[in-house]
């Protein structure tokens, strides 16, 4: 079979367009939308080397899918390339849930509109769910992952620690197991098989050794840290020029969990549950499900939840005349300084892609992290079950043991569901 010839920018960018249109179903369908396309229906690369970056992703904070992307078109057109494909990536989510959360903002107390969010809650929940038992399946291998799992999440839930420190801890523990030698602690898994079809490295186009554009390296380290001086010089001005304001919580917080976000969006979303809704109070609990309905039924990563947050933080805590312009901008900043990082580390590692891929500490640390990761993630369901199956949660608990427990007279069942507030069942 003869190789398929280069494409050109304009032609890939139609590619990419396409894959961006059809992005929905969270990492593991955009993965499999990108494996169809771009290993097997245009063989610009084989399974092999589709993996290979695969893998490269997953060691990357950030979310993998959108990375993926970013990298695959770095392989085929340097740096235009990969803006052109990470950003497409993320252009229809950001549209979307910018839509939505002004429709949210606005009639969010109307009937169809409310009855709308609300049959999307239980939905909500059973794909998290879902989320820990297939990141389970791929992490717990052995019972040194399961032990990590379980601490994480009673770390998270019983003690109230920071999703940074659960990742540290992780991470730290995953390198001094492979130090040992021990073999629990080898890395493995990704997402498993993401395409039936096999297509040899040597029968696509980038061949078994991606042919890279000249001067590819030189102009991906250098487009890496105009990436970091664009994500971190704004963040700079605006702590500096509006300190204590909103804005200036939105830039700092959201580019911590940037540097932070191994394990995908589920995982993060339970530390921003924690500061959002208790720390900040720019979102209710039922609020939180709202805008992870809407990530989910949108295409684009899942992480553009965070938009949503960032919205409704500063429509609210702003304090402009006109709250909805607060509510675009920390919606806009809010995605900037979440992406600005992805095209940061994708940039500035895929010169030496290969020797962090062989890193067997690094591998160790990840899968440690991913372990942890799968408690956390059930600490997001568990925290999602309460406020969609009861009413009111209260703080309960002794000494340092301290965790949300429903009140069980607050039970939402079917019948009841007439008498709440602004109840989508009153429509």
């Amino acid at each position: 079979m003869s190789r398929p010839e280069r494409p050109t920018l304009r032609e890939a960018t139609v590619v990419w367009a396409r894959i961006a249109a059809l992005s929905f179903g969270g990492p593991a369908g955009q993965i499999a939308v990108m494996h169809r396309v771009l290993v097997e229906e245009k063989r610009w690369l084989g399974d092999g080397r589709f993996l290979h970056a695969l893998n490269f992703c997953m060691l990357l904070p950030g979310p993998e899918a959108q990375q993926l992307a970013t990298y695959i078109g770095w392989l085929m057109h340097g740096v235009r390339g990969a803006l052109v494909a990470g950003g497409l990536f993320i252009l229809p989510g950001v549209l979307a849930i910018m839509g939505l959360s002004w429709l949210y903002a606005a009639y969010g107390e109307v009937g169809f509109v409310s009855a709308l969010f609300f049959g999307l809650k239980a939905a909500v929940l059973a794909i998290v769910l879902q989320a820990v038992v297939r990141v389970g399946k791929r992490a717990l291998k052995n019972s040194a992952m399961r032990v990590i799992a379980a601490i994480s999440f009673l770390a998270i839930f019983a003690f109230q620690t920071p999703f940074p420190l659960i990742v540290a801890a992780a991470a730290m523990i995953g390198l001094a197991g492979a130090k040992a030698g021990l073999r629990a602690f080898r890395a493995g898994g990704g997402h498993g098989a993401v395409g039936k079809a096999h297509v040899d490295d040597a029968e696509t186009l980038l061949g078994e050794e991606a042919a890279l554009p000249p001067n590819a390296r030189r102009d991906a380290m250098r487009a890496g840290f105009a990436a970091v001086a664009l994500w971190l010089l704004p963040v700079a001005a605006i702590v500096l020029l509006a300190p204590g304001t909103v804005f200036a919580d939105i830039a700092t917080y959201f580019s911590k969990l940037a540097v932070l976000t191994f394990g995908g969006a589920y995982a993060v979303l339970a530390w921003v549950a924690q500061a959002a809704v208790g720390t900040y109070g720019w979102l209710q609990p039922g609020e939180m499900l709202d805008g992870l309905g809407m990530a989910e039924t949108t295409p684009g990563p899942l992480i553009m939840v965070l938009q949503f947050v960032g919205f409704m933080g500063a429509l609210r805590e702003a304090g402009w005349d006109y709250p909805f312009i607060a509510g675009t901008l920390g919606g806009l900043l809010t995605t900037w300084v979440t992406f600005a990082p992805c095209f940061a580390w994708i940039f500035l590692g895929a010169p030496f892609m290969e020797g962090l891929r062989k890193n067997e500490a690094l591998s160790a640390a990840l899968s440690a992290v991913t372990a942890a990761v799968v408690g956390v993630i059930l600490n997001l369901a568990v925290w999602f079950a309460m406020h969609v199956v009861w009413r009111e949660v209260e703080r309960g608990g002794a000494g340092p043991v301290q965790m949300d427990i429903p009140v069980w007279s607050s039970t939402l069942w079917p019948r009841s569901c007439r008498s709440l507030p602004s109840s989508p069942c009153s429509a």
